[in-house]
């Protein structure tokens, strides 16, 4: 029987996480995508969305002690979305330890931001239950420093859809409008697209995410930095 190739690489993961792990099979489950096989990572990721709820909320409770819970929840979300933690899977590294089915592989999954996001909670999923959660909530609020730091003040932290409504409602326009235009998936990890559409400006932009309050968010976003170039700021 030939060895597992995922031994080989996992030093410099564990290295690259800060963790050994006692039971390397977490790890390898956590990084497996459900279309390389039946023992996939979605109920790690299950776990781990949970922890890393957690564990971001004492993170900003700590970091920001003036601020009240609107501004706490703020912070939480911006941390917390799919793509600060696709950003963070990138900068650990995870793209190339994933282990994904051939046609995923060829559609480049180990890039798709989806992917990358479900994985690190996956991730964090495994290290609660190998190490606890003071292991877990460690190694998270580590990771996402950088992303900490660049939140900058709470004050003007705003997610995408309020800032949206406000900008327009500053300049007495109606709010966009939100249609869900596809979802896709099992009922435990469906995707959906959004698309945001602003009448009065003519903009329109589109979203994704594993929720419909998540492509909402995501087509805000996008639909805000459109903005930015004919409604400017006050």
């Amino acid at each position: 029987m030939s060895a597992d190739p995922f031994l080989a690489v996992l030093p410099l993961a564990e290295q690259t996480l800060g963790y050994r792990f006692q039971q390397p099979t977490l790890l390898r489950r956590a990084l497996t995508h459900r279309s390389a096989g039946e023992a996939h990572n979605e109920r790690l990721e299950f776990l781990g969305d949970a922890v890393l709820g957690a564990a971001v909320a004492a993170l900003v409770f700590h970091h920001f002690p003036e601020a009240g819970e609107g501004d706490l929840s703020r912070a939480r979300a911006r941390l917390v979305r799919q793509e600060t933690l696709a950003a963070v899977a990138e900068r650990l590294g995870l793209p190339q330890w994933l282990i994904l089915g051939e046609g995923e592989r060829r559609a480049a999954g180990h890039r798709r931001p989806s992917i990358l996001a479900d994985a690190l909670e996956a991730v964090i999923g495994a290290l609660f239950l190998d190490g606890g959660f003071a292991v877990a909530a460690e190694r998270v609020q580590a990771w996402l420093q950088p992303e900490l730091a660049a939140i900058g003040a709470l004050a003007t932290l705003k997610d995408p859809k309020t800032a949206v409504q406000e900008r327009l409602q500053a300049r007495h326009l109606p709010p966009p409008i939100y249609e869900v235009i596809e979802a896709s998936g099992p009922a435990h990890a469906q995707q959906f697209r959004v698309r945001a559409e602003c009448p009065a400006l003519a903009l329109s932009a589109e979203g994704v995410g594993r929720s419909r309050r998540r492509a909402e968010q995501d087509a805000a976003a996008r639909l805000l930095a459109q903005m930015d170039a004919v409604v400017p700021k006050r």
